[in-house]
């Protein structure tokens, strides 16, 4: 008598006790289940969230945005390349703020090259939390504890915040175009409840800080090490000129960026209040969740508008400003982004 051969055995489902001696519950499946996230759909809708923004707007304003685009296909090549290099120049200020705000040393040209491919993931995730995530997954790559690479991206947040206020300041004190700005501002009615939604937020937050023990300790080990690592920073004078300098050098790119497109649209207004509405209105809805800086365009034009350039003119050079900082360097940087994770620097 032959014994059977293995190809006509059945497979049996696992017993109880099988699936207790691998450690598995009865009746649970062993697979683990695939993230939220990483699904194919919700990836999709993330990347396609700016482009929904931006296509409502452009249908409900359809003339302007017309008169706005064929404007800027006869723009002045000249002026959008002096845009161009500013807005290399940009990635280079960031990278500086960046290593100013982290006492290690990390190889200039990865984090340069890292910060041009944190552009690309800011069309998914609002508030520049893309570009932070991938400077944190930079830096413990290069060996900085998780704990000091969440510190540098908050010095980094504030350092980058505080200068732009500081530039405003200035130039509300320089230029008398300030005072157009107040049409600008929303009345008292509308200022109640946005004061008292931002206090609520801050009374949640510091309630959750103060009960929930588990969140207390992360929280408060990450503002140790940002204070110490803040003062040693400071220490160290090399640190505090890249931190502040590119800070400081930041907005300043940013807005001769929108100057120099403005310039090749015939842009009727003063460089000094083309800047004056850039720092004002990303200072004002800076903080709006909104992905690819949506909410950042629409006030641009307003603001450029109350400055008193015609609103075609206005959304050409907004739309310009866009296609010249996001959407041209969109393509290179995500193939940078997948070279750099290819050669395990992210």
């Amino acid at each position: 008598m032959s014994a059977p051969s293995p190809s006509s055995l059945s497979p049996l489902p696992l017993s109880p006790a099988s699936s207790l001696a691998r450690g598995t519950p009865p009746g649970t499946d062993s697979r683990r289940p695939a993230s939220f996230m990483a699904g194919r759909p919700v990836r999709l809708v993330l990347c396609l969230a700016p482009l929904l923004f931006a296509g409502g707007w452009a249908v409900t304003n359809r003339p302007t945005v017309y008169e706005g685009i064929r404007r800027l296909v006869a723009a002045d090549p000249l002026w959008l390349l002096a845009g161009g290099g500013f807005t290399c120049l940009n990635w280079v200020a960031a990278s500086c703020v960046r290593q100013g705000a982290l006492p290690d040393r990390v190889p200039a040209g990865q984090l340069l090259a890292s910060q041009f491919a944190a552009g690309s993931a800011n069309h998914v995730l609002p508030g520049g939390l893309g570009a932070h995530a991938i400077t944190v997954r930079f830096l413990r790559a290069r060996g900085v504890p998780l704990d000091r690479a969440t510190a540098s991206v908050g010095l980094y947040s504030l350092a980058k915040s505080s200068a732009k206020t500081a530039v405003l300041i200035v130039f509300l004190a320089a230029s008398p175009a300030w005072r157009r700005l107040g049409e600008l501002v929303p009345d008292g009615r509308l200022l109640v409840p946005l004061a008292a939604i931002a206090g609520g937020a801050l009374t949640v937050v510091g309630v959750l800080l103060t009960v929930v023990r588990p969140l207390r300790r992360p929280v408060t080990g990450m503002l140790r090490s940002a204070l110490a690592d803040a003062r040693e920073v400071h220490t160290r004078p090399c640190r505090v000129a890249a931190l502040w300098g590119g800070a400081v050098a930041m907005p300043l790119l940013q807005g001769a960026t929108l100057v120099c497109v403005g310039a090749s649209l015939g842009l009727q207004l003063r460089w000094e209040h083309v800047v004056l509405a850039y720092l004002a209105a990303g200072t004002a809805v800076g903080a709006v969740p909104a992905p690819g800086g949506f909410a950042v365009d629409t006030a641009l034009v307003w603001t450029l508008v109350t400055f008193g350039a015609t609103p075609a003119v206005a959304t050409a050079t907004v739309i310009g400003y866009r296609v010249l900082t996001d959407w041209v360097p969109l393509v290179p940087g995500a193939l940078t982004l997948s070279a750099l994770i290819r050669a395990k620097i992210l």
